[in-house]
């Protein structure tokens, strides 16, 4: 076998993982894509292809990232991913969000989405500490989220803007163009997460860093892309619903879809690296979010420089910890 100088191996390793994160959100975009035309053709409401598709489509990339990582033996990186993904959403996607558009909503109207959110917080951290992510549990975390959105379903309190208007997108005319699209889709994520995972491996080992925290930042960091680019064009559109709507949606869906369903797959063990900073960072980002909304319920672009120099703090702290 060719052994490789750590520097070079480094740039393969890195651009794999560029590659990578691009088909993943490529083919996250494809697949919602034909979902949404073949529910909208099968006579689906708005409301539930809002409620289910969508929400569900910006998860995508890292649902493939963290059940490839965990089927290849990287646990550090599938539980990294999701955490790193939560506290990337708030301080940077939000946070770019509230500089360029005061985001302000009734708290009143946030109160169960946030509170599932902390539920679902609670549950992972519990998870985590116990070491309790087998099979059975990931089916029961994933059936409290069945259980909630078909909550959300019946009293109607989910309105989430359907975007038809995807020009970097294939055109879909008809089901077979819907079909071709969804395997298109379905492939770039496939090979896309395996790229990312080998990437983030391999630069971990080249520049001495644990695959966790490789998970918990590059990672992370690309997955959650499609909420940065949802966020930024809804506060063009001043959509101050999906911005926030998509935000806490995408952390509910992170832990009790991604990692219910890859503890579903596979038993999901817990990195130790991931049981000291990383966690508390998420669980209080998390929840000094929740209190914010509920007491103030306005970011503006003040809250979205504090947030930015928040993120950049959380991306220091990771690589300045001692391995």
């Amino acid at each position: 076998m060719i052994e490789l100088p750590t520097y070079e191996l480094f740039i393969l390793a890195a651009g794999a993982m560029a590659f990578g994160l691009y088909l993943l959100i490529k083919g996250g975009n494809w697949t919602v894509d034909a979902a949404v035309f073949v529910a909208e053709r099968t006579g689906l409401s708005p409301l539930f292809i809002g409620a289910t598709i969508v929400s569900f489509g910006t998860s995508v990339p890292e649902l493939f990232a963290s059940v490839n990582a965990n089927l290849q033996g990287h646990p550090g990186i599938s539980l990294g991913n999701v955490l790193g993904s939560n506290v990337t959403n708030i301080l940077l996607v939000l946070g770019a969000t509230a500089f360029v558009f005061k985001v302000t909503a009734d708290p009143k109207h946030l109160t169960k989405d946030l509170g599932m959110m902390l539920l679902a917080t609670a549950i992972l951290v519990y998870g985590m500490l116990t070491d309790s992510f087998s099979q059975v549990f990931g089916l029961v975390m994933f059936a409290i989220l069945v259980t909630f959105v078909v909550y959300q379903y019946r009293t109607d309190s989910i309105v989430i803007d359907v975007d038809d208007n995807d020009v970097d997108g294939p055109e879909i005319t008809d089901m077979k163009g819907a079909a071709l699209v969804l395997l298109g889709g379905l492939a770039a994520l496939a090979i896309g997460s395996e790229l990312l995972v080998k990437g983030a491996v391999q630069t971990g080992s080249a520049i001495g860093v644990p695959e966790a925290v490789i998970g918990m930042t590059v990672v992370a960091f690309g997955t959650s892309l499609p909420e940065l680019s949802t966020c930024i064009a809804a506060a063009r559109k001043q959509s101050v619903g999906l911005i926030l709507g998509n935000i806490i949606g995408s952390n509910t869906f992170n832990i009790l879809s991604i990692v219910a369903l890859t503890a579903a797959i596979k038993p999901l063990d817990v990195d130790p690296v991931l049981l000291g900073m990383e966690l508390w960072i998420t669980v209080a980002v998390t929840v000094g979010f929740s209190i914010w909304m509920l007491a103030v319920g306005t970011l503006n672009r003040t809250a979205g420089i504090v947030l930015l120099m928040g993120y950049g703090a959380f991306l220091v702290a990771q690589y300045l910890q001692p391995m």
